[in-house]
């Protein structure tokens, strides 16, 4: 009888090559998007802040047939329809995960998973007892809940942080699964009334856009049509919008057939990914980023505990949340962490998932949209928490920069030059003797050029 291995898994160790190709890609797009949005919400702040009669008045500018229930303003069609796009991407990404990325194998799951879960939880308990305690609000306890990672990736590209690849996918997946349940978390407890006409047909939409995928229709002009209605008809139905983005993201295919180098999902998501990163989130920030910072506004935002609680959920609660949820699962499970990494590399991660800017925003006006001097505040106290969030994670990943960077050089040393990092041809005879070749070869010239050498230096020693 074979005894059981004893071998622990390792926690953060190297992907396979195909994965981080695609992730390097998706975290490329979003850094780019990333810096766009930073640049959007200081655009923002500094117009809201300058000249705010101005911007209340066109984000609060209406359009739209009335007659078909979409006479919106600019910023709820941002919100709404916008973010609608971002929800579609994050469906795909999710879908894809589940079928062939991290999420796919339980026993790789289960840290991702209960770190995101462990991160969304805390935040909102933490946010529980500061407004309990204080005798405030419990309406925006999932405002701290989220992880914006197109921020947290632009605060890496402006301190100049690098991350290897295994904690960059790390904080991918905390993103997807973070979206998950930020996408449930709207669907259940931010529904407040139903059209059941509008709901059934939104669903029967749902339906004919599964069925079509599964029949091989193609052709955009069949399907961005589809999805305009079927957004609408969510829309009029009472739950919110963005569901119908993230139920079309999940139908698409995302495993790859036989002769196929991209799926369909991450095709459409390679097209739609640039759209949602670098236009519909910035637009989005644009219009809904711009709050009062005034000395009394930041005042308030430290000592009503409303806005408290969501600036500790961010600072403290994901932070905790995270890193108590993966070394409890690691103990658990006896994963191991990568010998490159150390605990205090987690635990920076864990701090830069505090930025919930995009998804916070929107919770925050869906929680308190009955009160609009409040929800200028919550707003206020999310830009805060993930501007302080930023700050302290950047300054905890910054100290380990040198170690990340000599990591991914590592990672992508390609000697050979056949476009495959050397690290993952190490046990191939093949690469051993193609880098023979190349060294043989060096050292042919270096001797050529010594001969060289001796040959000139015994020239210069005849007589003058």
């Amino acid at each position: 009888m074979t005894a059981p291995s004893n071998r622990r898994s390792i926690f953060l160790g190297r992907m396979p090559l195909p994965e981080r190709n695609y992730i390097a890609d998706a975290l490329r797009t979003e850094t780019v998007g990333g810096v766009l949005l930073l640049v959007a919400a200081v655009a923002a702040l500094i117009w809201a802040n300058t000249l705010g009669g101005s911007y209340e008045a066109i984000r609060g500018f209406h359009l739209g047939p009335a007659s078909l229930g979409l006479d919106l303003s600019l910023q709820h069609w941002a919100a709404n329809g916008l973010l609608a796009v971002f929800f579609f991407v994050a469906g795909i990404e999710l879908k894809r995960e589940l079928v062939a990325g991290e999420l796919r194998d339980p026993k790789a799951a289960a840290l991702p998973v209960v770190a995101a879960l462990c991160g969304m939880a805390t935040p909102a308990l933490v946010y529980f007892l500061v407004n309990t305690a204080g005798g405030g609000s419990l309406q925006g306890w999932a405002v701290p809940t989220a992880t914006d990672i197109a921020f947290a990736l632009a605060v890496l590209a402006v301190i100049g942080t690098s991350l290897p690849s295994a904690l960059r996918a790390f904080l991918l997946t905390l993103a997807v699964v973070d979206d998950l349940f930020a996408i449930l978390i709207i669907a259940i407890f931010f529904t407040s009334r139903l059209n059941f006409l509008a709901l059934g047909l939104a669903v029967a939409g749902l339906a004919l856009f599964y069925l079509l995928l599964r029949k091989g229709v193609r052709g955009w002009y069949v399907y961005v049509p589809l999805g305009v209605v079927i957004w609408a008809l969510m829309e009029n139905s009472g739950v919110h919008a963005t569901i119908a983005g993230v139920a079309m993201g999940l139908m698409l295919r995302c495993h790859r057939r036989d002769g196929e180098e991209q799926s369909p999902g991450e095709r459409i998501e390679h097209l739609v990914r640039p759209l949602s990163a670098g236009l519909a989130v910035p637009l989005f920030a644009l219009l809904s980023a711009g709050v009062s910072l005034s000395g009394g506004a930041v005042h308030d935002v430290f000592t009503r505990p409303e806005t408290l609680g969501v600036v500790l959920g961010l600072i403290v609660g994901k932070a905790l949340g995270i890193f108590g949820g993966t070394w409890c699962t690691a103990r658990f499970t006896r994963a191991e962490l990568n010998p490159d990494l150390k605990w205090p590399d987690v635990f920076g991660l864990a701090s830069l998932a505090g930025i919930g800017f995009t998804v916070s925003l929107l919770i925050g006006e869906l929680a308190f949209g009955g009160d609009p001097a409040l929800t200028g505040e919550i707003k206020a106290s999310v830009l805060i928490g993930s501007l302080l969030a930023a700050v302290f994670a950047g300054v905890l990943l910054k100290i380990r920069n040198n170690k990340y960077r000599r990591l991914c050089e590592e990672e992508d040393r390609d000697e050979d030059q056949d476009g495959i990092p050397d690290v993952y041809e190490l046990g191939q005879p093949a690469y051993h003797l193609r880098m023979a070749a190349i060294h043989e070869a060096k050292a042919a010239e270096h001797r050529r050029l010594a001969e060289m050498a001796a040959d000139a230096r015994s020239g210069d020693d005849g007589p003058a």
